[in-house]
């Protein structure tokens, strides 16, 4: 049996009052579920541990219900959540929104490098990435409500440059979850959809002084036969917790599946293609971006169709597509299996494949948005009373070569209509999403043109671009009159190309667009 098994009720109370604590997990993958529920028990019966500062880089709940780090999400248990996304959660929300715990949003690569950097002893992460965005201490220093004061975000000139310091903190423990541990307590991912940061979260805790605890679907009594599979040392791990096979699962979708662990491969035709909606609309003319061998990220929600019009158009193996937790190749998952790829090439550590983003590596990035300005300014991350994190969205948009926003032109209640090729609004959306001023900056125009970034935005009845003064429309939608169904229902007025182009008509009828004759070098 390996060394240090123990209970789940054992190791959460190795857990003190005020700690600081890390846990893994992107939306469900890698999620130490059943560690996460043991601690909210606890604190319901006991009133212990409490007043913790909750660390994570990704989001890590079902939207709905208490899973995930919704177990945690209570008055008293926790002090404080930095974290690099938040929609997933809506306790985690209600309690930020009510100033009921300190509530920190960063960039979700950026926690993820802070793991290393703590590891490291280094002062903090020092990185471009949040200039002239929310996190910039300039605007809000990725602070969410009133009550939270402290500032964690730095800005610094270096050799004439402007940079931010995210600063380290020490972590004292990191909850973390793997497949099997063996004789050693040597850690192994064979059934997980993603490395994430396991081993850097590790050495943040072990190199602060604090301790690990690793949640496991089982443990064997030899020494794992092959080395080159083991992700994180047994002699770095304190506890490790053989889970309740309920509380283990690959994802929020499902128990397992082996075509999102790389030991099965299933062909993607089986992908369903979708009917002809806004949603294929947008989808169908950001494909058209699509160019030979082109290494792509895509975002959650509107983007992700994206990868079923190109293979429906026979251009999926045109590209190479990314996923923030880790994943090379493949097609990305969506709704509860987003994190994850079907049939990947191969797993990185997600700190390395933020390393690859931040640094440009990106030939193209798709991402959705909730409100444009006439600067070309870009708002995914709150609405209101809704928080919904960046999480990965300010590493991808600015440092994508290529950007592409999608998303429709108005929101709530929106019906289309196509007929031989042209677009007919049937009923407008009740909601503009081109508004004068944004609820928060997650894109900044201005940092995009200072670095020459090629950014356009998609909708399914206009298509701009980011020119020197902002927002340029470029193209309008065959069917759509420009002043009633474009200008009108915009808060600013955009500069209008003189050469305003048409749409691509096949983008609206139901046959193949036939894109596979025009991907291009």
């Amino acid at each position: 049996m390996a060394r240090n098994v123990i209970s789940a009720e054992e190791a959460v109370k190795l857990i003190r009052d005020g700690d600081t604590i890390a846990t893994s997990g992107f939306g469900g993958y890698g999620q130490p579920e059943d560690m996460c529920y043991h601690i909210g028990e606890a604190f319901k019966s006991t009133g212990h541990p409490r007043g913790l500062t909750l660390v994570h880089s990704s989001g890590q709940c079902n939207f709905v219900g208490e899973r995930g780090i919704g177990n945690l999400a209570q008055e008293g248990l926790l002090k404080r959540t930095i974290g690099g996304h938040w929609r997933t959660s809506a306790a985690m929300v209600k309690l930020a929104t009510e100033g009921k715990i300190e509530a920190y949003n960063l960039p979700q690569g950026i926690i993820s490098h802070l793991y290393r950097d703590i590891a490291a002893g280094k002062p903090g992460t020092i990185s471009h990435v949040g200039l002239k965005t929310f996190a910039d201490p300039r605007l809000e220093g990725g602070k969410l409500n009133s009550i939270t004061k402290e500032d964690i975000v730095q800005l610094l000139e270096i050799n004439g440059r402007e940079w931010l310091l995210y600063k380290a903190f020490p972590i004292n423990v990191s909850i973390i979850r793997a497949t099997t541990a063996d004789a050693a307590g040597n850690l192994t991912v064979e059934k997980e959809g993603a490395y994430m940061e396991l081993l850097a979260m590790t050495q943040a805790a072990k190199n602060s002084g604090g301790i690990v605890i690793a949640q496991v679907e089982r443990v064997i009594d030899e020494m794992h036969p092959n080395a080159w599979l083991v992700k994180v040392p047994g002699i770095l791990v304190d506890a490790i917790v053989v889970a309740d096979p309920s509380r283990h699962w690959l994802n929020f979708g499902a128990d397992f599946d082996p075509n999102f662990v790389g030991q099965r491969v299933s062909a993607t035709e089986a992908m369903h293609p979708f009917p002809m909606s806004e949603r294929k609309i947008v989808c169908r003319r950001a494909a058209m971006e699509i160019k030979h061998k082109s290494i792509i990220n895509l975002g959650v929600g509107m983007p992700d169709g994206i990868a079923t019009v190109a293979h429906e158009e026979g251009i999926g193996g045109e590209m190479t597509l990314t996923v923030e937790a880790g994943a090379f190749g493949g097609v990305p998952g969506k709704d509860f299996y987003f994190g994850g790829a079907m049939n990947p090439d191969m797993f990185i550590d997600q700190s390395a494949m933020f390393d690859f983003y931040d640094g440009g590596g990106l030939d193209l990035a798709f991402l959705g948005f909730g409100q444009i300005d006439s600067q070309g300014d870009v708002n995914a991350s709150k609405f209101s009373s809704q928080i919904a994190g960046a999480g990965g969205f300010i590493n991808i948009s600015q440092n994508s070569k290529e950007l592409v926003f999608c998303g429709t032109f108005t929101a709530g209640g929106l019906k289309l209509g196509t007929s031989d090729g042209t677009l007919r609004i049937l009923n407008e959306g009740a909601h503009r999403k081109f508004v004068k001023e944004l609820e928060q900056v997650t894109f900044s125009g201005e940092y995009a043109r200072k670095h020459g970034q090629n950014v356009m935005y998609v909708t399914e009845r206009a298509v701009f671009k980011l020119g020197p003064n902002g927002l340029t429309l470029i193209e309008i939608a065959p069917g759509v009159d420009l002043e009633k169904d474009v200008l009108a229902l915009m808060d600013f007025k955009p500069e209008v190309a003189k050469n305003l182009k048409l749409m691509d008509s096949r983008i609206f009828q139901d046959e193949l667009m036939g894109l596979s004759k025009q991907v291009v070098d």
